[in-house]
């Protein structure tokens, strides 16, 4: 079963880890979490980051990151052989919930069911405002052809 590592900008990874084992207390098992503090440089993330994998060497690992190109996902990079350790970047909860959900798939199918998740999490919900009603204040508002503006 491949592991879960949630690499990430202090304190998001262990947020992250809460709010899956809030959902899903039963699959958050082998999710983990790493915070990178502030002060932490990326060769000091990548230390604590090897001494981690290394407990886990027969394991494959799924690195869940916040920001491609930050010092996570960068020291992430370092480490990832591509094979038994894969980055993704841009976590979100969809995400999280869709890998943590299916572990027991081979990685491959891991990484693509990540990227699905994240991809299909992410939408625009908020409708525009019925035309005709009243404005904020409630002031009703003006029919006078002059000043009335559509805003369609």
């Amino acid at each position: 079963m491949t592991r879960l590592l949630l690499l990430a900008h202090s304190p998001l990874a262990s947020a992250l880890r809460d709010v899956a084992a809030h959902a899903f207390p039963d699959c958050a098992a082998g999710l983990e979490a790493l915070d990178v503090p502030p002060a932490l440089d990326l060769d000091g993330v990548e230390a604590r980051l090897r001494e981690h994998l290394a407990a886990h060497a027969q394991d494959d690992v799924l690195v869940l990151v916040d920001v491609f190109g930050a010092t996570p996902c960068n020291a992430a990079m370092r480490v990832a052989d591509g094979v038994h350790v894969r980055v993704v970047a841009g976590v979100n909860v969809p995400m999280l919930w869709r890998t943590l959900c299916y572990r027991d798939e081979p990685l491959d199918k891991l990484v693509e069911r990540a990227l699905a998740g994240a991809a299909q999490g992410v939408m625009h919900v908020a409708g525009a405002r019925r035309q005709n009603q009243a404005p904020a204040g409630g002031r009703s508002p003006s029919h006078d052809q002059i000043v009335h503006s559509h805003q369609q």
